[in-house]
């Protein structure tokens, strides 16, 4: 199997951030996701802040694997757009600081219809974006799981940038009724970046739900075998986004996910 890493996503503990990193490297992982947001977001994260970031990192053993960027609101949103656009931008300039040079995104569904001025406002934000990568060297991740692998993957070779990828999210694929292991053919070379999230799919009496890795639906030998065919070498970050004992469920899924992926 090509190599991985696994790392966990900070949020997922609902620590701070001290004793999220303690607890992350207690788990042996490599590297965590840290949102760019409150005291660490870019507005309020100083030069020195950032130096001090970096070697609290070191001091863990810890790579950043990429930031997050929570929105209020998608890029197809016209309230706004601009002061949005303008903070994913300063996010992106702290992923450069801090080493990653990755952002994950929600950024929206891909419009079924590109002539919408909803379509058009996602379209030229992502060009935005995408072009501010392009000249920094950060890449933008954005979410997979409102649409299926083959549209995103589409949608991506349209844009005149190498500085848009997508996150791979199984669990939120699987929810919204794709196949994630068939999303990561489709998705070939575009990966930047994978969250390891498990979820049941619904039936007849029972509703869709995220569940702790390992007991979804997620078929995980082949999942991390078709990333291992497309030479995915990137990091596989455990989430956990419910649940009354997450920082537990994060650690069993560190464990679980370690029988697949050679580090």
């Amino acid at each position: 199997m090509k190599r991985m890493t696994i790392g966990v996503r900070l949020e997922s503990l609902g620590l701070p951030l001290r004793k999220g990193l303690a607890e992350a490297s207690r788990m042996v992982a490599k590297g965590v996701q840290i949102d760019a947001a409150g005291d660490l977001g870019p507005d309020q994260l100083s030069q020195t802040g950032r130096r001090e970031l970096k070697n609290v990192l070191r001091a863990y053993d810890l790579e950043l694997t990429a930031l997050g960027c929570p929105l209020r609101r998608s890029l197809d949103t016209a309230e706004d757009q601009d002061a949005r656009l303008e903070h994913v931008r300063k996010v992106m300039t702290l992923a450069f600081d801090l080493g990653p040079r990755l952002v994950v995104l929600e950024a929206g569904q891909v419009p079924a219809k590109e002539e919408e001025p909803a379509a058009r406002r996602l379209r030229e934000g992502l060009l935005n974006l995408g072009q501010h990568g392009d000249r920094i060297g950060v890449t933008l991740a954005l979410e997979t799981g409102l649409e299926s692998g083959e549209v995103l993957a589409n949608y991506l070779r349209s844009f005149d940038t190498g500085s848009l990828a997508a996150n791979l999210d199984p669990a939120n694929l699987l929810l919204h009724n794709f196949d994630p292991v068939r999303a990561v053919a489709e998705l070939a070379g575009r990966i930047a970046h994978v969250h390891a999230r498990d979820a049941r799919k619904g039936s007849a009496g029972r509703a869709s739900q995220e569940v702790p890795l390992g007991h979804g639906d997620v078929d995980w030998l082949a999942l991390t075998e078709s990333l291992s065919e497309t030479e995915y070498r990137g990091f596989f970050v455990v989430e956990r986004l419910h649940g009354d004992d997450r920082v537990g469920d994060v650690e069993r899924g560190v464990a679980f996910l370690r029988r697949f992926v050679s580090q």
